[in-house]
């Protein structure tokens, strides 16, 4: 942890990114976005399901990402509107291929809750540590309620409450702002955990007191990245971020 926290009391309440950080589904999610995206590159690089996933489309709406991604490699596309059937005419078009591999992903049990998972939250709300998870995605609540991950969080906010509140996506704070308040706690006394680049600029953006990256990757080698973002300190998973900043209340 960075020298601004030294001395100062544990976060009350915690915000956690939910695909990559409580549910192994960012890697369906990568996968379903190859198969959209490569669809639209015939004659050109293939898309980096890692880097550029990361770089672009991680933690970002279905819409934002495809046009974030699309725009890096100089294509443009009419933004289309969101019935576009699957394709690649519009950004919606490709939103909705994404989507349509996603769905057949999930019908096939590939999403998962990371093992660290449900012992910090056990471990946060035996501290009486409030958590909430936000996600981009419509299909987050669903999936939290699947893995019973649900039943240790005080507040979920989704892509479906984004939509109805018009709140705008990752990098901008709004999520997790409106998890805070939720949660009924300052951004000063919240901590963020993010996987995503996006995010944790967000977080930063928001003003939170403790903005913590994720880095599960096997090496690690995605720490640097998520500090040069604003993260104030990097774990390789839940239970060590309990460990690090709640350890002298457990």
């Amino acid at each position: 942890m960075n020298g601004r926290h030294e001395g100062r009391p544990p976060p009350r309440a915690v915000v956690l990114d939910t695909d990559g950080v409580l549910l192994d589904s960012a890697t369906a999610h990568a996968a379903a976005w190859k198969t959209a995206f490569d669809a639209c590159l015939i004659g050109r690089a293939p898309f980096d399901a890692d880097a550029e996933y990361r770089r672009h489309v991680d933690g970002r709406s279905r819409y934002d990402g495809a046009g974030a991604f699309l725009a890096s490699r100089g294509i443009r596309l009419p933004p289309g509107s969101p019935d576009d059937p699957p394709g690649c005419d519009t950004v919606w078009a490709v939103a909705a291929r994404k989507e349509a591999v996603f769905r057949e992903a999930l019908a096939s049990g590939a999403v998962v809750a990371f093992a660290d998972a449900e012992k910090a939250l056990t471990a946060l709300s035996a501290l009486h540590v409030p958590c909430a998870a936000v996600s981009a995605s419509r299909h987050a609540r669903a999936l939290l309620a699947s893995t019973g991950l649900d039943r240790l969080l005080t507040v979920v906010v989704d892509g479906g409450d984004a939509a109805r509140l018009a709140l705008p996506g990752k990098p901008d704070p709004a999520l997790f702002l409106h998890a805070a308040a939720r949660l009924g706690t300052s951004p000063g006394d919240t901590a963020v955990v993010e996987d995503a680049l996006a995010g944790v600029r967000a977080a930063r953006r928001g003003g939170f007191g403790l903005v913590v990256g994720l880095d599960r990757t096997p090496d690690g080698h995605g720490g640097a990245s998520l500090h040069a973002e604003g993260a104030d300190l990097v774990v390789p998973d839940l239970t060590a971020l309990v460990r690090k900043t709640w350890s002298k209340r457990t």
